[in-house]
């Protein structure tokens, strides 16, 4: 390196890598700045500083081109100043930099917004060429349509200057004007044009930007507030959700808006009307095939573009009336649509008991030609009549009609005309008691609510006893109130004492044979009780209701009680038109005969001759009775297998029923401190028992070792219940009841001497020693088993054994509801029936009204009864299982048994 060199050494020099251009290379620079080069390739100098000394003449070509190429690269690079002399960045971020980020976010916003803006002037700008363009093309169009229309006038106008020189001279004043050059207004056809293009613009434009113009309507962007679209999606999906009618009303106003449009477009393409392009434009919306004989690159492709449009517009009105029609469908499917009937009987609830109530509807239709039943629950209505539809019953001409809904809204109960129905039964549901209990008490504020009033009464069923009082408070003069498992466990404990009973019950309570029926007979007033018991040979009178007692009903009056006036009678009949009061029949060769007479009152009569019927004349007394009836309460040992809610009530009437030193043994899963905790809790007070003596006993009712621990052949009675742990379940309560009972029933017989088991066969008929049933039913005539069943089909087990008897609670609970439902009369006998005080069902021994092969009538032995104040209702022959209530041929003597029983109504003992 040369010494006088004044150019710095490289480690001095932060530019050593990109030499600083020569002065005369700026000179040259700013000389070709002013001036336009001459040539075009220059040669530049090789500076004088450079990294190594080189003499001019060494300078071989590439080093000069690498001098060339660095000096380019720093003639073109602008380096800050403070780069050169800025210190070593350090970690620590300091409050610059931060600016600095702050400075590059706001730039970054302005950059986003200056996109933004170039976007709108941009889709401006594309608008003003689309309208431009189409402007353009239209008037290209129109004024090759001018052209050849103006030719072919010519034509036809040469035409005829060549007829009118062949024949004669032609006034041209004559012409038609419509036929007279029509010159179309160009103006005004763009114009159009341009609407119908701006019109068609602005939709997709606005979509396009509508963010954006979110965004500069709220300067301030540090509040969050929903953007413009939003806003609009959410008032579109309110319109669309509240108004009725409101897509209908949208499809009208796009088919209108198309129809504009396109007669726009037309009358700006074509040379017709506005109002024939309206027309026309209303012709391809209607039907995409009429554009088929447009003619003319424009109209063909307005016209396509119209028809289009229709097509969608059509498919969208197709899928309206479609969704329209499915959900129609659909409301008749799910039981939406309303009832529109009257004088109906409304069931609101589902369970079990639905079956048989419909069966017993049926029935009680069916003199009536049929009718309606209207059920509605909280489930699909396919699922409601799929259930209905496997019912092993026949209607009988009754149309069942099933809705979704709840009874607690009102909108629900007026889709079903709940003011219009002639009886409401309210069901309980399955479950707890007293949740069920409480919605019955809601459903009847719902029904009580209803603007229009009801018409009927209404049936509640109810699960506790404790809450009927608050359902009549809420009901009023509208409720009767049937509780299911008070009124079972009643008929349990009259069956368990009186075997046989179950099965009359069964047959009142039902529609299928005979029932209670009320009526008024006014050809009865003035007769006494006792004359009305015959009056009726289709019917058994049991009672009056009494006007004079303000509608009581009076059951098994004293004879000597005159009917008045409004009194209406009570009877058991087959059906309510079967049975009617005929003159007093002469009964002959009884003990009473009865004769006319005005009055009782003491007469003397002299009967002066002789006649061959003189004796039919002659009152003769009743006479004496064969028998007393005094039957002694003796002491009983009862067993009750299983727990029920109410097992307390089932106990306070087994210790008014039973004889003082009979004891009562609870047998089941229930831990015995807990058990007694349950029965004070219900109400029991088990130190005021006077008859009964409680003896617990814990197991399982289904473990034979369990049952083996227990007395079973010293029992006289025992009930199996529907166990409060399954009765849930109808088919899994039967099930363990019918376990219970075949094990009882086993145990009892291999238990028993063999001499008892002979004089069990010789009583009850020829079986096999070895048969297990044979063995069961001799055993049956030790103790009476009442079983309490859910399921009416596990009713054929029991009677096709003959090794217990058993009570279909829930079948005898919706019997009961559809009798209070068909009159609800029938529940003030019912309540007195199942009451601990007044009348109840009986069973009689026959030799208490005959004598051993005594001959008499049925309308003897009834007046026989009377003298202990009874009403006999039926019989049971001692060679038949089944009970005949009600019999026909009331005065056919018939030779009777010692060993048949009669059926009364008496006052409990």
């Amino acid at each position: 390196m040369d010494s006088h060199d004044p150019s710095p050494s490289p480690s001095n020099n932060r530019d050593w890598f990109f030499p600083a251009p020569s002065p005369s290379f700026i000179h040259s620079h700013r000389h070709h700045l002013h001036k336009p080069p001459t040539r075009k390739f220059s040669t530049y100098r090789t500076h004088s500083n450079t990294l190594t000394t080189t003499p001019p003449s060494q300078t071989t070509p590439s080093s000069s081109y690498r001098d060339l190429k660095y000096a380019r690269f720093r003639r073109r690079t602008n380096f800050p100043k403070h780069y050169e002399t800025s210190p070593t960045p350090e970690v620590a971020v300091s409050p610059l930099q931060i600016d600095e980020t702050s400075k590059r976010s706001n730039k970054f916003t302005e950059l986003v917004d200056s996109r933004l803006k170039f976007r709108w002037q941009m889709a401006f700008l594309v608008a003003v060429l689309i309208m431009s363009f189409s402007s353009l093309v239209h008037k290209n169009i129109s004024l090759q349509n001018q052209t050849s229309d103006l030719q072919a006038q010519i034509t036809k106008l040469n035409g005829r200057l060549q007829v009118c020189n062949l024949l004669q001279p032609m006034d041209f004043d004559d012409q038609d004007p419509q036929e007279s050059v029509k010159i179309p207004n160009k103006r005004l056809k763009s114009i159009s044009l341009i609407v119908s293009v701006t019109i068609l613009s602005i939709p997709f434009l606005f979509l396009k930007y509508v963010e954006y113009i979110s965004k500069s309507r709220s300067p301030d962007k540090s509040k969050e507030e929903a953007s413009l679209n939003k806003q609009l999606a959410y008032k579109v999906d309110v319109f669309l959700s509240v108004r009725p009618y409101s897509k209908p009303l949208a499809l009208l106003v796009a088919t209108l808006l198309l129809i504009g449009v396109g007669g726009l477009a037309l009358f700006g393409v074509t040379d017709d009307s506005l109002a024939d392009c309206l027309w026309l434009s209303w012709t391809y919306v209607a039907d995409s095939g009429n554009h088929a004989n447009t003619e003319g690159v424009g109209p063909r492709l307005v016209s396509v573009s119209i028809s289009f449009g229709g097509m969608l517009i059509f498919a969208m009105m197709l899928g309206l009336v479609t969704d329209a029609i499915s959900e129609k469908f659909d409301s008749l499917r799910k039981g939406k649509s309303e009832v529109v009937k009257k004088d109906h009987t409304l069931i609101l609830g589902w369970s079990d008991k639905l079956g048989s109530l419909l069966n017993q509807l049926a029935i009680a239709n069916e003199s009536l030609g049929g009718g309606i039943v209207v059920v509605m629950a909280e489930r699909d209505k396919e699922e409601m009549e799929l259930d209905i539809a496997k019912m092993e019953f026949d209607f009988r001409q009754t149309s069942v009609i099933c809705r979704s809904g709840s009874p607690l809204i009102l909108a629900d109960l007026k889709k079903v005309s709940v003011s219009k129905a002639r009886a409401i039964i309210v069901l309980a549901e399955d479950g707890n008691a007293d949740q069920s209990d409480a919605r019955a008490l809601r459903t009847v504020l719902s029904l009580t609510g209803v603007k229009d009033g009801l018409r009927g009464h209404i049936v509640v069923e109810l699960g506790d006893l404790d809450n009927e009082v608050l359902v009549k408070l809420v009901g009023g003069d509208l409720v009767e109130t049937v509780v299911a498992h008070d009124v079972i466990g009643r008929l349990m404990i009259q069956c368990a004492r009186q075997p046989g009973l179950a099965q009359v019950w069964e047959d009142i309570l039902g529609f299928e044979n005979c029932e209670f029926y009320i009526k008024r007979w006014p050809q009865l007033d003035g007769m006494q009780f006792e004359d009305v018991l015959i009056s009726f040979p289709d019917a058994i009178p049991c009672g009056v209701k009494s006007v004079s007692s303000g509608g009581k009903i009076i059951l098994n009056p004293d004879d000597s009680y005159v009917l008045q006036e409004g009194d209406e009678v009570l009877v058991i009949a087959e059906d309510d038109d079967t049975y009617a009061p005929v003159p007093l029949p002469t009964v002959k060769e009884a003990p009473f005969i009865h004769i006319s007479r005005p009055a009782r009152k003491p007469q003397k009569i002299l009967l002066c001759g002789w006649r061959r019927d003189i004796d039919d004349m002659i009152v003769v007394w009743r006479g004496n009775l064969p028998k007393a009836l005094f039957v002694p309460n003796s002491l009983e040992k009862i067993l009750l297998c299983g727990w029920r809610r109410d097992i307390e009530d089932m106990i306070t009437v087994l210790d008014a029923f039973l004889a003082p030193g009979s004891e009562l043994w609870l047998f089941n899963d229930v831990i015995e401190g807990v058990r007694e905790q349950k029965l004070i809790d219900g109400g029991l007070d088990i130190e005021r028992l006077m008859n009964i003596t409680l003896v617990h006993r814990e197991g399982n009712a289904v473990i034979r070792r369990n049952l083996e621990s227990l007395p079973l052949e010293s029992f006289d009675s025992i009930l199996i219940l529907a166990d409060e742990s399954v009765e849930d379940s109808a088919i899994q309560a039967d099930s363990r009841s019918l376990a219970t009972l075949l094990l009882i029933r086993d145990i009892q017989a291999k238990r028993l001497p063999f001499r008892e088991a002979k004089a069990s066969q010789g009583r009850k008929g020829s079986f096999s020693q070895g048969s297990w049933i044979g063995e069961m039913q001799q055993a049956s005539d030790k103790s009476v088993i009442i079983s309490e069943i859910l399921d009416p089909r596990t009713k054929n087990l029991l009677s096709m054994s003959r090794i217990s008897d058993y009570v279909l609670s829930n079948e005898l609970v919706s019997m009961a509801l559809a009798m209070v439902a068909e009159d609800r009369q029938i529940n003030d006998v019912l309540e007195e029936l199942f009451a601990e005080e007044g009348n109840e069902m009986h069973i009689r021994q026959a030799d208490l009204y005959i004598e051993e092969g005594e001959e008499l009538s049925f309308y003897e032995i009834l007046l026989r009864a009377r003298q202990r104040r009874e009403i006999v209702i039926g019989y049971r022959s001692s060679n038949v299982e089944k009970a005949v209530i009600n019999p026909p041929g009331k005065m056919e003597k018939r030779r009777w048994s010692a060993k048949d029983v009669f059926v009364v109504i008496a006052e409990k003992e």
